[in-house]
This record gives structure tokens, C-alpha cells and sequence, in this order.
């Protein structure tokens, strides 16, 4: 089959081969370790924007509950100020009654009057 002299060369070229191949990958680096670099690179480019989209999250019902509380303090300085007005309303009405009973003269408001006002 094969002589010694095959042998030999057979095994010089697969001795030269590996030395390529060696050389190679040295050059360029491993590829499995490129792999597991991109694999490791992966894993933390999800990771980052796991937790980029968290923080959004976060900010973002962190901004709608600072809206609502405002919304809130608000709402409740508006009922104030329209309590302040009805109550301002209902003085300078009772006020104008009792002037025209001082002038002896009767007051032609009714209660559908009197809240037609307070409702404009």
C-alpha cells in the first residue's frame, strides 16, 4: 500500500497543514472564541437594553404619577376658587336683598333666579 517514503511526505503535509492552519487562526484569532465573544457580546447588548427599557418604564409612570398628583392640586384649587365665587355671589346677593328691604322695596328674585345666576 504505502511505502515509507508516502508516509512520510503524508505526514509532512498534515504537519504543514496544522502549521497553517495555526498561523491562520493566530492571525485572525480563534474562531470559537470569536464566537463565544460575540455569543458573551449578545447576552449583553439584551441585557443593556433590558434595563434601558426598565428605566424608560420607570420614568415614564414616575412623570404620569408627578402629572397626576399635579392634576390633582389643581382640580382641588379650581373647586376652591368656584366655592370662593359661589360664596362671593351668594354675599353681594344677600347684600342687594337687604338694601331694597332698607328702600322698602321687594326683591323680584326666585330661587330659579337665584340659581340661574349661580350657574352663570
Amino acid at each position: 500500500m504505502f511505502g515509507l517514503l508516502d508516509t512520510l511526505k503524508l505526514g509532512a503535509g498534515l504537519a504543514g497543514g496544522l502549521m497553517l492552519y495555526h498561523l491562520y487562526a493566530v492571525s485572525i484569532g480563534y474562531p470559537s472564541a470569536a464566537r463565544q465573544a460575540r455569543a458573551g457580546y449578545v447576552l449583553l447588548a439584551e441585557k443593556t437594553t433590558a434595563e434601558a427599557r426598565a428605566a424608560e418604564m420607570e420614568r415614564q409612570r414616575n412623570a404620569a404619577s408627578q402629572a397626576t398628583e399635579e392634576h390633582r392640586k389643581r382640580l382641588a384649587a379650581a373647586e376652591a376658587a368656584e366655592q370662593v365665587a359661589r360664596d362671593t355671589l351668594e354675599i353681594e346677593i344677600q347684600s342687594y336683598e337687604l338694601q331694597l328691604s332698607q328702600k322698602n322695596r321687594a326683591c323680584a328674585v326666585t330661587a330659579a333666579d337665584r340659581q340661574w345666576l349661580l350657574r352663570h
